[in-house]
Parts: structure tokens; sequence; C-alpha cells
């Protein structure tokens, strides 16, 4: 595995540990009804469909499906869930280039007491990549996708002569925290991946 290959692999860990655990410190659940499991979702024809929070996305042509393997077994489905991990390359696949990435994961919002919109959620999750390295481009901003709305973060890390930035779209529905993360190595690149994200079958049309 490459240099650039194994530390996009790595970054990506530390982007799972924040959209799945975001804290370091013990959660307390709520007491209230259990959480229907979330819906791990579907990929028809290079599209990822999600029916439970109504998006879509669509991959990358010759992008990587690691979904299944990236799915912590431990994982209590009733508070947290991977339902998409793809790369650019095979994270053991070498290169010169950050190996570009998108993320969905959900979380149940009772695992964060207190917690009250989309926008709470940055504060874990910026302390956490605070502490690998990353530094804040843009602090929580609001940010339409097609008709939906959804809090955008903006980060980014050195890695040698290059960059990774990194955008992290989230929105509460149902009971769950949703984080769309992408990974690129510019920041136009990381608007390109956000294109690809669609909600209720509708092209998505974001801006900011």
């Amino acid at each position: 595995m490459g240099f650039w290959a194994r530390t996009a692999f790595s970054f990506l860990a530390v982007v799972l540990l924040g959209t799945l655990e975001a804290q370091q410190t013990p959660k307390h659940a709520s007491s209230g009804p259990a959480i229907p499991v979330a819906d791990p979702g579907t990929i028809t024809d290079n599209v990822y469909h999600n029916t439970a929070f109504g998006f879509a996305y669509k991959l990358p042509f010759g992008w990587v499906d690691r979904t299944q393997d990236m799915r912590e077994d431990s994982t209590d489905p009733k508070k947290s869930a991977l339902l998409l991990a793809v790369f650019e390359r095979p994270p053991e696949a070498s290169g010169e280039s950050v190996n570009s990435a998108v993320v969905v994961a959900a979380e149940a919002a009772s695992s964060y007491p207190g917690l009250r919109n989309a926008e709470n959620y940055f504060g874990p999750l910026t302390d956490l990549t605070k502490s690998k390295g990353l530094k804040v481009v843009n602090e929580p901003y609001e940010y339409s996708v097609g008709a939906r709305q959804l809090m955008r973060g903006d980060f980014s890390k050195p890695l040698g002569s290059l960059t990774m930035h990194q955008c992290t779209l989230v929105m509460m529905d149902k009971g769950y925290i949703v984080s769309f993360t992408f990974i690129g190595g510019t920041e136009d690149e990381v608007d390109g991946l956000v294109e690809g994200l669609s909600f209720a079958g509708k092209p998505s049309s974001p801006h900011k």
C-alpha cells in the first residue's frame, strides 16, 4: 500500500470515528423507545439509494465500494450505521494523490443528550477532527441540496506536498443524525463529489 493510500485510508477511519462515535467520552442513551434500525440502502446501476432517509448518491465511475468491509461488527445498528463508504481506488493500491472518498453514516440522535439540531453535532465532530490535525476552513453554515437544507462544515489537512480537503454535510431525520462526508484533493473536487447527492429522487442542485 502506497503512502498516500495508507494516509487516506487512515484518515477515513478517523472520519468514521467522527461520524459513528464523534465523542471519545462515554455516551448516555436516552431511556425512550428504541429507534428502528437504519435502512442500509442499496446500489443499483452505480447509484446508491436509501429510501428511509429519501436520498440517492451517484457513485463516480470506477470507484470501489468498501462499505461492507468497513462496517464494524460490534456497532449497535439501533444507535449507528455506516451506510456507504466508497473510494476512488482501493485503499491497498499505491497512488501519489489523495485517495478521494465518500462516507455516509447515521447515528441515533438519542446518543447525544441535549442535541437539538444538526449544527450542534459539529461541536464534537470538530473537536475530533482538530485532534487529528485537521483545521477548520469554514465553520458550520446552511447548505442546500435541491430543496433539502443541511448544515455544512469544511476542513483540510496538509499531507506533504498535498492537501486533503473534507466537507461534511449533516441533517437530522427520523431520530437520526445523518452525515455525508466527502474527501478530495482540492476544494473543487470535493464540491464535484457533493453534486452526486440528491434527495427524493430529484436532481441535486447544491449551492451555498
